[in-house]
């Protein structure tokens, strides 16, 4: 009886998992956004997880403490990685920061990729989702730049005045930042300035990838394209 060749069982590789962290207008965004399309990865940013408010007199929303860990159902977030970990695709809610409400019935599908990427301002600072982690980057920059930063991006996509939104830097963000958000850089595997080009972020980040061989499989891939 000859031989028989071997046969090789091929089980699905569980995707890498990147946490991204830093303050509020730092560039943590715009990296993500860039590392997504280097890795041809998933984005899962925290700001679709903000607890909806709609029970509350719209006129009360704008005055919760949207910084706060509490404002985030981060355990829904844990359970949709976990499930995206798994191959499977997830029905992520929908937030609309003008009315501080998740959209009524509408979600959106979301397939999990070779590569998870979960950005936020407090992406390092839940246990649990660290533990969910195989790399994990902090976006570093000083306060003014942060505010001046998140004055732009508020007046132009969320509807917001000048005026709230150095109230609420003062009140809220700065405070948070400083208790939550910036002591959760300890947890980073590489740190990363906001003020530096992006360009020489993403190099920093996919060298220490490449360091760690938890990149090299991917881009084998695109290579071959």
């Amino acid at each position: 009886m000859e031989d028989q060749p071997a046969l090789q069982l091929l089980l699905p590789q569980r995707p890498l998992i990147l946490g991204l962290a830093g303050c509020s207008g730092s560039g943590k965004t715009t990296l993500a956004r860039e590392l997504t399309a280097q890795l041809s990865a998933t984005l899962l940013p925290l700001d679709f997880y903000y607890r909806c408010l709609s029970h509350l007199p719209s006129e009360d929303r704008s005055l919760q403490n949207f910084d706060h860990p509490d404002s985030l159902e981060h355990l829904l977030l844990v359970q949709h990685i976990e499930e995206l970990a798994e191959g499977r695709s997830i029905d992520r809610p929908i937030y609309d920061f003008t009315t501080h409400t998740r959209v009524p019935d509408q979600t959106e599908t979301i397939v999990s990729a070779p590569v998870l990427i979960v950005e936020g301002i407090l992406a390092l600072h839940y246990p649990r989702l660290r533990t969910l982690y195989d790399f994990s980057i902090y976006v570093n920059a000083p306060n003014e730049i942060c505010l001046n930063r998140r004055i732009y991006r508020d007046m132009r996509e969320r509807g917001r005045t000048e005026a709230s939104v150095r109230a609420q830097f003062e009140a809220t963000a700065k405070p948070m930042a400083d208790l939550y958000v910036i002591p959760s850089a300890r947890h980073a595997s590489v740190t990363v300035e906001g003020t530096d080009a992006l360009d020489w972020s993403v190099e920093q980040v996919l060298q220490r990838l490449h360091q760690l061989d938890l990149v090299r499989v991917h881009h084998a891939r695109r290579s071959e394209r």
